[in-house]
């Protein structure tokens, strides 16, 4: 029978089935159900920057009205320490009910106070941290080279707080994403997870208020990161992490014939249950016994940019060899 173990940001995993960083991640009983349906490891539900300001903000709002900067300053740093705390017992519990890799997730825009959270998130016992990073280029401002380099501060500040692995979650809103990725590649990260979802608005046009839109992927939105997958691969110096838009076997399969070496699920245990995970690896071991690859090194990167007999498809972002002709 296949082998399905391989790595992730170096650790040794069971199955290159990643359950990505989302809600359902926030419960030590569903961790428990993805160890059990063979996931390799589990990405906790991100820790926001923004929420704990939020956090401590609405705690001051909501308290009674001081002159005194010491009260604020004390409540803003229990709301700080009681989130914090929150999210390192969920560390320390998941890691005592699952064997597989348990990876904390911050979703952050600067290198401020907040990667200090790094250090108590690795005495926890978490197995690494995947930093889910976005700046959206929307600073008239600033340059694109400003923007570049907050992804840079971010992960050279936290690196000096850890010793566990680390992962960078990004979007591909660059002006050279390959050039970028490859520069990020040499920060020391063990891998990039391509590609974050991030918030998108919608306009309600009867109520009139700005809304969220696209919230779960859909199984046609794996083009972008398959592209991108096959043609970074075995070009950096960190692994690669596969994720939105894989919502099959087949489409794991895709994935890792890019070049991926894991690959990351969410919106399909929403729409499908954590039972499509079993189903998926299922799939997966059935077409290696089939094809006779032993394991997954036997065909990872297969049809990447490098190897494929046909690497233009790859680079091609236009319609006309392909449509032509159709009105």
């Amino acid at each position: 029978m296949a082998i399905l173990s391989t790595s992730f940001m170096g650790l040794k995993i069971k199955s290159p089935l990643i359950i990505g960083s989302s809600g359902l991640t926030n419960s030590i009983e569903n961790i428990e159900k993805f160890a059990k349906m063979g996931a390799g490891a589990v990405i906790l539900k991100s820790l926001f920057e923004e929420q704990i300001t939020q956090e401590a903000n609405s705690a001051i709002k909501q308290g009674a009205p001081n002159d005194y900067p010491e009260a604020e300053d004390y409540i803003r740093n229990y709301t700080h320490q009681n989130s914090v705390q929150n999210y390192l017992d969920l560390i320390k519990t998941a890691k005592k009910r699952v064997d597989i890799p348990i990876i904390a997730s911050i979703n952050c825009a600067t290198a401020t106070e907040w990667t200090s959270f790094a250090k108590s998130i690795e005495a926890a016992g978490a197995d690494g941290i995947e930093l889910n990073i976005f700046v959206l280029p929307s600073d008239f401002s600033r340059s694109g080279s400003e923007n570049e380099q907050i992804y840079f501060d971010i992960i050279k500040k936290v690196k000096s707080e850890i010793s566990i692995p680390l992962a960078v979650k990004l979007s591909y809103h660059f002006s050279a994403v390959a050039n970028t990725f490859e520069k990020l590649s040499w920060t020391g990260i063990q891998s990039l997870t391509l590609f974050n979802r991030f918030f998108s608005p919608d306009i309600d046009i009867h109520s009139f208020e700005v809304k969220p839109s696209f919230v779960l992927s859909k199984a046609e939105d794996i083009g972008i990161s398959l592209r991108w997958v096959a043609l970074l691969s075995n070009r950096l110096r960190c692994e690669i992490s596969a994720s939105t838009g894989v919502h099959s076997g087949e489409s794991l399969i895709k994935q890792l014939l890019a070049g991926a070496q894991t690959v990351q699920i969410a919106s399909v245990l929403y729409k499908e249950g954590i039972e499509t995970i079993a189903t998926m690896l299922d799939f997966l071991t059935k077409w290696m016994d089939e094809n006779n690859f032993a394991d997954i090194e036997a065909f990872r990167g297969k049809l990447s940019v490098g190897k494929t007999t046909n690497p233009a498809t790859y680079e091609r972002v236009q319609f006309m060899k392909h449509f032509a002709g159709i009105e």
